[in-house]
This record gives structure tokens, C-alpha cells and sequence, in this order.
């Protein structure tokens, strides 16, 4: 399995687990406020220290309201933690009493077999390590002290984590293949079908029920001479279409493989077409910097007039990523699947390609002249000079004079030059500097 490991912070409301994912992260990603219950859903990230990356799972506040007992309030959201984390940090507050929610979970942290980090937050000062006689009572064994907010004890505290996580298999270091493969979806499209036809073998569980893949299940596979490590992910839904825990960490570990992935396919339906949840999940993609191919399946059990239908709701739905690639194929048969090996080729080469510098900024310098940036808030921002820096995805620097970019003007950048070179199948970033500012922006209206 290439999935990373999976860290679930735990604890109370109000006692900076937010804060404490924003220090693990270095940066402000996770909502922090001083009002209980910020954090209502899961949200994760994809962290590293020491040279490990992990999924990190930011849970919203475990408490017990009045109408509520242990067993409706945090247990079903303990029980997923427990169930789907290969390590769960359990905070609590070193400056307050424990609670009965605090017992609540110290008790499920003693019946489960998940290792486990108990983390005494708010310690700011070594005055501050004399006062943590009461959070003994838990039966945790000594806490963990640090400060989230001013970092104090935090890297002792990754060091202890990284120890706890599972060993780093053979698979999660670099791979010996060209590249990695994502297969990503909604449940029940096809995924672990097209997997087996590539494989050429019955390697993955094939069902009518959707959802039979609750883990990423991945292998090499040669496609026209080159080897690729593909990987068939778990069914993607919405989070308010996710009750199941161990679905939701089956979720959390796809999007994890997502983050690492070269190019991603995009399996759809050809029955149901393009619907807001695909919407979404090519969105993640464009977000993580993958490539994308659009892969419509079931083709052949598709009738004429239903074809017309579902192409139109992919050029509605996905035209934000009008750039990718469209294969119309049939996992069941292996139908039409001679093109695939060709497309991913094109979206890698793609990936890779770097403009030339002189090439760049001859082209904006026309752009510009043909077409100035607009006026944003009484200045009109202009590029005095341009450079792509990185590939994979393909980044480009700006460097402004005056105001500022919109995403508009961003968007007609990107398709500009999509026009004068081949960007087929990959998403292309933007991050503008002016004078000692770095901001990034994405073409997707996106920004840090």
C-alpha cells in the first residue's frame, strides 16, 4: 500500500489542536479562533518531518452536550479516529481540569490497540511543567508538554510521532517506475475494473455494491514498455454522503494518494456523465498540481443519444479543465483502452516542458500590449519580466510592477498560453512577487 500513514488529532474543543496542525504544517491552514467549535468537520493535510510525510487529520471539538451522552456524543467520532489512524494525538489542555469528555476518550484510547501520543498543550514555560499533576488521573502515563502556539517541546513531540508511525514500507519511498497513477472516482464507476484490465488479472475486488475498496490498492503495471505504479483508490464522495467511519478514512487515504500522484485518471460513468462531485474531485486534482485524463467509461453500454448527453455535461461541468485529455473507453472489455498508455505519455511530457525564458516573456510582452491587466483598486499591475521556475507542475513566476493580478486576468494568461505551447493534460501554476512580497496565486482562483 503507497497510502502515507494517518494521524488523527483528537481532544476537547478549545484547546488548540487547530493551533497545533498549523505549528506541525508551519503553516495557518487549519481555522483557529478562540470560540469552541471552530472546527466542525475533518479536515486533512498532507504533512512531513524528518523526512516522512503523513496525513494529518484536523477533527473538529469532542464534547458532551446537555442532551447528549459518551456514547451519541464523541464515540462514533472517537470510534473512526481509532478504526482508520495508524497514530491519534490525543491533546488536552495542561492549564484547565480534565473533563468528562476528556475521560471519555483517554477511556477508548485504553481499550483500543491504535498507538497513541497524549500531548499536554499550553505548557509555555518550565513553571508550566510543574502543573500537570491532574492529567495523571486519565491513566495515560505522562503527557507529552508543548506549546502549540509559541512552539515549545514541538519538535520533540514530531520526533516521538514519526517513531510511533507504522515503518516505511518500500512501496511509500521512491519507486524504480516512470511515474505514479491515481485512479480516482465516485464509487461503483468502473476504477477497480480498469485497474484489473490493465493488470490483466483479477487483482482487485470487483463488486456491484459501491464502495468495496475501503483502501488505496496499487501495482506496477507496463504499459507499452514502461513500467507505472497505478494505484485504484477508494471511492471519493462528498463528506456529507460519508457516515460510514472506516469510509471516511478510506476517503482520507485517497486523497492522500492523490497529493502524490503524477497524473490522475478521472473515471466516470458514461451512463451518468459528469456530476458536482466529479466537479470537485478534478478540482482537488488541478489543486495537488496532477495531470489529468478524463476517462469515460462504460462506453459501450452507453446509447446514442445518452453519448451526446454525458459529453455535454462533462464540457459543462469540467470546463475549468478543458485542457485535459478525453478517452471513451470500456474497463469491462478493455475497449478503446489502446489509446491510454499514449495519453499518459503526452500529459507527463507535458508536465515537464519548460518554456524558455526569452520564449516567455516575448509572449506576455505581446499579451500585455494586445490586452493590459485591469485596474484593481485603483492600480494596474504590470509584468516587467516572467520565468518558469518549476515543472511538474509547470510554475511561473511574475514579477509585478504597480497593482495586482486578478484571477480573471490569471485565467486568460493560462489559456494564451495553452495556445502557444503544449500544456494538453496539466494544470499550470502563477505566483507573482512585487517588491518584497511573495503571494501565490493559481489560475483556478485559488491562494495561499
Amino acid at each position: 500500500m503507497t497510502a502515507l500513514p494517518v494521524v488523527a488529532v483528537v481532544g476537547r474543543p478549545n484547546i488548540g489542536k487547530s493551533t497545533l496542525v498549523n505549528r506541525i504544517l508551519r503553516r495557518k491552514a487549519a481555522v483557529v479562533d478562540e470560540q469552541p467549535g471552530v472546527t466542525r468537520d475533518r479536515r486533512e493535510f498532507v504533512a512531513e518531518w524528518d523526512g516522512r510525510e503523513f496525513v494529518l487529520v484536523d477533527t473538529g471539538g469532542w464534547e458532551l452536550s446537555p442532551e447528549e451522552s459518551l456514547t451519541m456524543g464523541i464515540k462514533d467520532q472517537a470510534e473512526a479516529a481509532l478504526g482508520g489512524a495508524d497514530v491519534v494525538v490525543f491533546v488536552a489542555d495542561a492549564k484547565s481540569a480534565i473533563t468528562d469528555d476528556d475521560v471519555g476518550i483517554a477511556r477508548m484510547l485504553q481499550r483500543s490497540e491504535v498507538p497513541y501520543l497524549f500531548v499536554a498543550n499550553k505548557v509555555d514555560s518550565d513553571k508550566d511543567e510543574l502543573t500537570l499533576d491532574h492529567l495523571w488521573g486519565l491513566g495515560l502515563g505522562e503527557p507529552t508538554s508543548l506549546s502549540a502556539l509559541h512552539g515549545r517541546g514541538t519538535g520533540d513531540f514530531l520526533d516521538l510521532l514519526i517513531s510511533k508511525l507504522p515503518e516505511q514500507t518500500k512501496d511509500e519511498k521512491k519507486d524504480d517506475v516512470d511515474a505514479h497513477l491515481a485512479i480516482v472516482g465516485r464509487p461503483n464507476v468502473g476504477k477497480s475494473t480498469l485497474l484489473n484490465q490493465l493488470l490483466g488479472e483479477n487483482r482487485v475486488l470487483v463488486s456491484d455494491v459501491a464502495g468495496t475498496t475501503r483502501d488505496p490498492i496499487d501495482a506496477v503495471v507496463e504499459l507499452e514498455g514502461r513500467p507505472y505504479r497505478i494505484i485504484d483508490t477508494a471511492g471519493l464522495r462528498r463528506r456529507a454522503k460519508i457516515k460510514d467511519d472506516v469510509e471516511f478514512y478510506a476517503t482520507l487515504r485517497a486523497h492522500g494518494v492523490l497529493g502524490r500522484a503524477d497524473v490522475a485518471l478521472l473515471v466516470i460513468d458514461g451512463k451518468e456523465g459528469a456530476t458536482h462531485q466529479e466537479q470537485r474531485l478534478a478540482e482537488e486534482i488541478v489543486k495537488a498540481g496532477v495531470g489529468l485524463i478524463v476517462v469515460l467509461n462504460k462506453w459501450d453500454d452507453v446509447e446514442e443519444e445518452e453519448r451526446l448527453w454525458t459529453e455535454d455535461s462533462v464540457a459543462d461541468r469540467l470546463a475549468f479543465v478543458g485542457w485535459a485529455p478525453v478517452l471513451r473507453t470500456s474497463a469491462l472489455t478493455g475497449a478503446r483502452l489502446k489509446r491510454l498508455p499514449q495519453a499518459i505519455e503526452m500529459v507527463l511530457e507535458n508536465r515537464r516542458f519548460r518554456i524558455p525564458t526569452p520564449e516567455l516573456n516575448r509572449v506576455i510582452r505581446k499579451l500585455q500590449q494586445a490586452h493590459p491587466a485591469p485596474v484593481q483598486k485603483g492600480k494596474r499591475a504590470r509584468i516587467i519580466y516572467a520565468v518558469q521556475a518549476e515543472t511538474e507542475p509547470p510554475t511561473i513566476v511574475l514579477f509585478l510592477r504597480g497593482g495586482t493580478l486578478g484571477a480573471s486576468y490569471l485565467r486568460f494568461l493560462e489559456n494564451r498560453l495553452r495556445q502557444e505551447f503544449e500544456f494538453t493534460g496539466t494544470p499550470i501554476r502563477f505566483r507573482s512577487r512585487r517588491r518584497h512580497n511573495t503571494f501565490d496565486v493559481h489560475a483556478t482562483e485559488e491562494s495561499d
